[in-house]
């Protein structure tokens, strides 16, 4: 490379490593970037290597809510933009901020390794062979899209249908003359379902556990957006009264539409979007159904005891957080249980950091963007990090009410849109103030990301 050699190397170049190389540049951090696509985009990039993208994706979360606040998307385009437009903007990100000539595709990191004085050792397999560049500290924002993680537990028989996996599904063309059974409550799985309800022969639901259904747009407005409204002004216990009212006088509850019903309040977990999933449910298109019992064949049988005969099981049952290129022994007990100071710093371990390790109530984008920003201050030396014990106390808080708000789904992970964006900007400021006493000297990272954000789903 051209100029000065790196000391910061970013791995993914999608949202959240993009956001990281835009930031580190604005700092005057130099940084190189490994990616393992051919182009840059991460998971919005449809027909990529590991991408989940199908062809029927948008965003679930408004275009206002949801672009980077140095970066508008178009105002022209619609409320909730396809995986086309949303790549592009990124492509069209790395081009307007001179990003792409730091980032080496089809570069798929190996390992990274610690080495003496505080350094580490990024190393990747290339289009020429392996490579290695030695940089100064470890910046992780690889996304938590891309492992599939299976049924848990696995229902008691066995099925002769054809079974896959969300992230293997593309197109509506897969369901065509196909009885299908969708598993699962999230994003994906809605989008999947209301997919199969116009060109599949019957289409199924199962859901284990009732889910809030959040149509896309509420009261004339993008729903997210109301919410966002009250969140700069009320605790998150009194929104969700308050949305919750609003959410079942406009769309009724839940058990209306035969789904069951939640077992947690609106807000406390991930908030599931669809605005073709309570339509096609109301109009007998797809048949709800309660988690699964048994298989049998080409039969399912449910909890309830109704038995269906399906062909198509499309799995919509998340992703396992995987980072394989650090040593386990830097993770604790999981990727997704990882102690860090504000969900960016590993308080044990000078100069590892992560970018977009976390779960949004609402978009990923703005708070990769300023996650980004956090972590390029202090590799700057502008933002000084609170001594360890502060860090891990701070921690430990965080993941009491993390618990008491969302209970034991990945706890480590979770955040609140608005409130977690509002805590980053109070910490730079509180870091460039300890900087400014002469707090903790700075050190500088290895940006590691395919940066999965945004989806949500």
């Amino acid at each position: 490379m051209a100029g000065p050699q790196p000391t910061v190397a970013v791995i993914g170049a999608g949202a959240a490593g993009l956001a990281t190389l835009k930031a580190l540049a604005d700092a005057q951090v130099p940084a190189v970037c490994f990616d393992s696509g051919d182009r840059v985009g991460g998971l919005w990039v449809y027909g990529a290597p590991g991408s989940p993208a199908y062809r029927t994706l948008h965003l679930n979360t408004s275009r206002t809510r949801t672009q980077f606040a140095d970066h508008p998307m178009p105002a022209d385009w619609p409320d909730y933009p396809d995986h086309a437009r949303v790549a592009g903007w990124l492509a069209d990100y790395a081009d307007r901020f001179a990003l792409t000539g730091a980032v080496r595709l089809r570069h798929t990191v190996d390992r990274v390794v610690p080495e003496r004085g505080d350094r580490w050792t990024v190393h990747a397999d290339g289009p020429d062979g392996p490579t290695a560049v030695t940089v100064d500290a470890v910046v992780v924002a690889n996304g938590h899209n891309r492992v599939p993680r299976p049924p848990q537990p696995y229902p008691a028989g066995v099925s002769t249908a054809k079974q896959l996996h969300s992230h293997a599904y593309r197109s509506p063309e897969q369901l065509a003359g196909r009885r299908v059974l969708v598993v699962g409550g999230g994003n994906s799985a809605m989008d999947i379902a209301v997919d199969a309800s116009y060109t599949a022969d019957r289409t199924l639901l199962s859901l284990r556990r009732g889910v809030w259904v959040v149509p896309k747009h509420l009261l004339g407005r993008p729903s997210d957006t109301l919410n966002g409204a009250l969140a700069r002004r009320l605790p998150w216990r009194l929104r969700q009264r308050i949305s919750q009212a609003l959410l079942t006088a406009t769309v009724g509850d839940p058990t209306r539409y035969g789904l069951p019903a939640p077992a947690h309040g609106f807000l406390q977990d991930h908030p599931t979007l669809s605005d073709g999933l309570l339509s096609r449910l109301a109009h007998g298109e797809i048949h709800p159904r309660p988690g699964i019992a048994a298989l049998d064949g080409d039969r399912v049988t449910f909890t309830d005891g109704r038995t269906d005969e399906v062909d198509l099981i499309i799995w919509c049952t998340g992703y396992r957080v995987e980072i394989p290129f650090l040593d386990p022994a830097l993770l604790g007990d999981g990727a997704d249980t990882l102690p860090l100071y504000r969900h960016v710093f590993h308080p044990d371990v000078p100069g590892l950091a992560f970018v977009g390790l976390m779960q949004s109530t609402g978009a990923a984008f703005p708070l990769v963007e300023a996650q980004a920003r956090l972590v390029a201050a202090h590799l700057a030396g502008r933002y000084a990090l609170p001594d360890p014990a502060r860090q891990h106390a701070d921690i430990r808080a965080e993941r009491r009410a993390a618990t008491q708000r969302w209970g034991q789904r990945r706890p480590a992970m979770r955040v609140d849109f608005d409130s977690y964006l509002h805590q980053l900007g109070r910490e730079l400021t509180a870091g460039f103030r300890r900087a400014a006493r002469g707090g903790e000297p700075a050190g500088v990272a290895v940006v590691t990301g395919s940066a999965d954000s945004g989806r949500n789903g």
